[in-house]
């Protein structure tokens, strides 16, 4: 009995032995555990990031092969370190340094030692690599641009560093993350999923085969395709129109929230942050604090709207019944705040609505505004009403699109003003500037574009965004689908439009001599004043020119905003750029060859030296 007794002990803590080995090899084993063994390596294939087209199918972004030079650091043997770096082409200070940080990575593991090598280099060293254990070369792509354009819209890929590698355990040491723009934004689409096997090593280090016959390893699966709203011709166009000038541009096609081109001025050619000289070129666009290349305008740039905000208080005033079309308001060359004058330049004489809106006359919108809040007892509540129906139109907001980067500009509330000047102690006429887009109101290129939209589409907006399709599917987020309603019904929008058509069409209008035969645009001219500090004193610069526009007035399909730097008037830079990218977008052609020719010949920069060389402003020139 006791014998027998033993030996089930025996057989069953050996089945039980059997059965534990069992599961752990057949089915306990993942992909973790297997990284863990020292016996396994892991050898890693990269699939293609997704292609990138524009709105037409035409190609924007593709890629092209690199290769990296990879280390293993527990399995490097004792070399020539001088003949290996001259082979490799760097300094023996950055191989050691490399060295180090892939053995901190981790000894086992693979890491990048020289990143990003040409089809020459990589010819050249391919066979010579054997010569060197512990090193072995990988190929991967890089991202290959048809374009010259679009730098701020694509953004670049760079190597992850330390923190990405300890937050997202897909990542490994050396490998290509989207930084910037689309390639940020769409990173889990455009980068696929690489593939892995895993190999087999005898005690002597050597391969000997696939590891469990390969059935842990996967394959890559490709990055996805993706079509974005962007129209390169007009994109393209843009950026040629904006040499020599810094600003901002975004163009809208209303009925979608589809952004046609953004532009950021000066830009620089997206294939100059590929390959190894990336870091080197970064730097010098990162370091140029006076142009700012890397700076984009077209997302980031905050400033007062001048005019253009002129019709949001029209529509406010008509939404409020504190005027109609017809309301007559007197300029006298300007209005009065107290004792105090503010200029006009619209000749003065009673105005109404219209040609308030086309002379952009600065007192009848001063007179619109005060009616605004004196319709309320308190100028606490009249702010609260005027504040609704401003942000209605996404101004003061992110607005929720999908590009990775932006601000939401400034509309001033009841608790802007009480920090300012103290509780129940101001009035609509310590911000009346706001009513002539001059005050403490900030907005950028994309809010000024997309409520241009909102006023083409009279009263609603689709949120802008840059995605369209995912590998030929439609996007279908409700967010970029749904309107947007503001405030105002849709009955006032049409004399504001009638207004901002004869900015066009009436001879006294802000941007008569921009006309486009066989198009009828609507649009409104605007002059920011500009004031930086000089020496620690405050100094007025160069205006800042200010241009929205929508086109076809009836059924439009291009809005957009133009923000030139030290431009002079709305109707001189911005207001030359907006009729010229409008015509290109509608007719594919330009007739305007005039405007076109002053835009491709005149620059900015010396206008942009004064403020280093010392040499006097002359505020709004007319002489060009």
């Amino acid at each position: 009995m006791k014998k027998f007794l033993l030996s089930s002990i025996i057989i069953i803590i050996g089945l039980s032995f059997i059965g534990r080995l069992s599961y752990l090899q057949l089915f306990s084993y993942s992909s973790t555990q297997v990284l863990e063994d020292i016996a396994i390596k892991a050898v890693y294939d990269y699939p293609e990031r997704g292609y990138i087209y524009d709105r037409n199918g035409k190609l924007l972004v593709a890629n092209q092969p690199a290769y990296d030079v990879m280390v293993i650091p527990r399995e490097v043997k004792k070399l020539d370190t001088l003949e290996f770096c001259k082979l490799l082409g760097i300094e023996k200070k950055d191989f050691l340094k490399q060295i180090a940080k892939a053995k901190n990575y981790s000894p086992r593991l693979p890491s990048v030692l020289v990143p990003q090598l040409s089809k020459v280099d990589y010819a050249r060293l391919q066979e010579k690599m054997r010569k060197y254990r512990g090193f072995y070369i990988q190929k991967r792509s890089l991202r290959y641009y048809d374009t010259n354009s679009g730098a701020n819209v694509f953004g670049f890929i760079s190597e992850v560093n330390d923190f990405e590698l300890s937050e997202n355990p897909y990542y490994k040491q050396g490998e290509l993350k989207g930084r910037t723009g689309i390639e940020k934004q769409y990173e889990e689409l455009l980068r696929g999923r690489k593939g892995v096997k895993y190999i087999q090593k005898d005690r002597f280090n050597r391969d000997i085969g696939p590891y469990k016959n390969g059935t842990l390893d996967t394959l890559p699966q490709q990055g996805k395709e993706i079509k974005i709203t962007i129209d390169k011709v007009l994109q393209e166009y843009g950026e040629l129109l904006m040499q020599g000038k810094r600003g901002g541009i975004v163009a809208i096609e209303p009925a979608t929230g589809e952004i046609l081109a953004m532009i950021s001025g000066p830009s620089y050619d997206p294939a100059l942050l590929v390959g190894r000289e990336r870091s080197r070129n970064y730097t010098k666009l990162y370091n140029d604090s006076i142009a700012q290349p890397t700076y984009d305008r077209s997302v980031l740039a905050q400033t007062s709207p001048g005019s253009p905000f002129k019709t949001i208080n029209a529509l406010i005033g008509l939404q409020e019944n504190v005027i109609t079309p017809e309301t007559k308001i007197q300029c006298f060359n300007g209005f009065y705040v107290g004792q105090r004058k503010r200029g006009c330049h619209c000749g003065g004489g009673l105005r109404k609505l219209n040609d308030g809106i086309f002379r952009s006359c600065n007192a009848y919108f001063a007179g619109t505004f005060r009616k605004i809040f004196d319709k309320y007892p308190d100028s606490d509540e009249g702010l609260d009403v005027w504040d609704e129906h401003v942000k209605s139109f996404g101004l003061g907001s992110f607005l929720g699109s999908d590009i990775p980067t932006g601000r939401s500009g400034l509309i001033p509330t009841t608790d802007t003003y009480d920090r300012m000047y103290g509780d129940n102690r101001w009035s609509s006429s310590y911000f009346i500037s706001n009513a002539i887009g001059q005050g403490e109101v900030l907005v950028t290129p994309i809010q000024l574009a997309n409520m241009t939209a909102a006023i083409a589409n009279r009263g609603h907006y689709i949120v802008p965004h840059v995605l369209k399709e995912v590998e030929g599917v439609r996007i279908k987020d409700s967010i970029f689908t749904q309107p947007q309603y503001t405030t105002i019904d849709k009955k006032h929008f049409e004399p504001v439009i009638e207004g901002m058509a004869d900015v066009f069409r009436q001879a006294g209008g802000t941007a008569h001599r921009l006309q486009i035969e066989g198009i009828a645009i609507a649009g409104k001219t605007g002059t920011v004043e500009n004031f930086t500090k000089i020496n620690g004193v405050r100094t007025q610069l160069t205006d800042h020119s200010v241009f929205v526009a929508f086109a076809p007035v009836d059924n439009p399909k291009i809005a957009l905003a133009v923000y030139i730097e030290n431009g002079y008037f709305g109707g001189r830079y911005a207001g030359h750029i907006a009729a010229l990218l409008i015509e290109k977008y509608l007719k594919g052609t330009i007739t305007r060859t005039d405007l076109e020719k002053k835009m491709l010949e005149k620059t900015l920069e010396k206008e942009y030296a004064k403020a280093l060389s010392g040499e006097p402003f002359r505020i709004n020139e007319r002489n060009w």
